[in-house]
């Protein structure tokens, strides 16, 4: 198959498993407590139709929308599954995160150093949840399963960091947010929920242009620092090399996709021509 015929898929992993999603269907493959896979797919809602689909800054918080949205439709029609935040340790740190944020808000008025404190803190939930290591594992069995669809070849064949992760939104999307939230402390006196909302959308959608540049222009020097960045969080902390039985799950769950999902030329625009792809995460 051409690379202009391959779908663009992204995912999620999970404790057991693992999400995938492409244009419009996603699917979801786990390995239940009787150490069966079990497989459900289904479509994904629709928050960029036509134009919105390709307004910068705006098309990358919708399609991120689209894909937190397909999480709790995939829990509910597979039940085995077990989302990263499903344990005591992540919804602690989440509470813990959330609870000194507040404190550092309020020692003093924000300035770049407090605000990269605040963006520090607020990775502490995802730190804990990576502490699994199966966690970690499915996430390398999904960028190998969908880099064997890309490539063709076997996906144990295949590295565990890929170059479409998420991970490479992380620099661009703390530079911005912190540069954001900066923005509103400096030109409001009192800034609101409503004002740092606003910042943080902001800086998503600046964030996920920036990734979709570094995809399109991978040679370029911001293309170059932002894929280099992700590839080490990738490496050192995000993923690690799946067993062959979880490798299995990775590759049941993109079959499943690939099942459902019409083929590009059947997809009326859907996909890369909105200038963002998926996101393997």
């Amino acid at each position: 198959m051409a690379e202009a015929d391959k779908l663009r898929l992204g995912g999620m992993a999970l404790r057991n498993g693992l999400l995938v999603h492409g244009p419009t269907h996603w699917s979801i493959a786990v390995r239940n407590a009787r150490g069966e896979v079990e497989v459900a797919s289904g479509p994904k809602p629709s928050f960029a139709p036509g134009r919105l689909a390709r307004t910068p800054m705006l098309r990358g918080p919708l399609r991120l929308a689209e894909a937190l949205a397909v999480v709790p439709i995939a829990r509910l029609r597979l039940r085995s599954a077990r989302l990263p935040f499903e344990d005591v340790r992540v919804l602690g740190a989440a509470a813990a995160a959330t609870m000194a944020s507040a404190a550092a808000r309020k020692l003093a008025r924000g300035n770049a150093t407090r605000e990269t404190l605040v963006a520090a803190i607020g990775m502490l939930p995802a730190l804990a949840a990576l502490r699994d290591r199966d966690l970690a594992a499915y996430h390398g069995a999904e960028h190998k399963a969908i880099a064997a669809y890309e490539s063709g070849g076997s996906a144990a064949d295949e590295p565990k960091e890929h170059q479409r992760c998420g991970s490479n939104l992380i620099g661009p999307l703390l530079a911005f947010s912190i540069a954001g939230q900066v923005i509103v402390e400096g030109a409001l006196e009192r800034p609101n929920s409503v004002a740092r909302g606003a910042a943080s959308l902001a800086a998503t959608g600046a964030a996920v242009e920036v990734f979709a540049f570094a995809e399109r222009k991978p040679d370029a020097a911001l293309s170059r620092a932002v894929h280099g960045t992700g590839h080490e969080i990738q490496r050192l902390i995000s993923t690690r090399e799946p067993t062959p039985a979880q490798l299995e799950v990775g590759e049941a769950a993109v079959r499943e996709l690939l099942r459902v999902e019409p083929p590009p030329a059947d997809r009326n625009g859907e996909g890369p021509e909105t200038g963002v792809p998926p996101v393997p995460t």
